[in-house]
C-alpha cells in the first residue's frame, strides 16, 4: 500500500533528473581533472609531428 501520493510518473521524473545529474557532476570532475593536470594524452608521437606549410616535416637522418 503507498500513502503519500508517489506515482510511477514522479518516480520517473526522479529517475531522469537523478541521470542527468550524475552526467553533470562526472563531466565537471573530468573537467577538473583535465584543469588540474590529472589527465594525459594517449596518442602517440605520430599524432604531433611539425609541419612547415602543412607538410609533414621529415628529418635529414630518415
Amino acid at each position: 500500500m503507498r500513502i503519500g501520493g508517489e506515482t510511477d510518473i514522479n518516480r520517473v521524473k526522479v529517475s531522469a533528473v537523478m541521470e542527468f545529474l550524475f552526467l553533470v557532476l562526472f563531466l565537471v570532475l573530468l573537467a577538473a581533472a583535465a584543469a588540474t593536470g590529472v589527465t594525459a594524452d594517449s596518442r602517440d608521437s605520430a599524432d604531433w609531428k611539425p609541419t612547415d606549410a602543412g607538410r609533414r616535416w621529415h628529418s635529414g637522418t630518415c
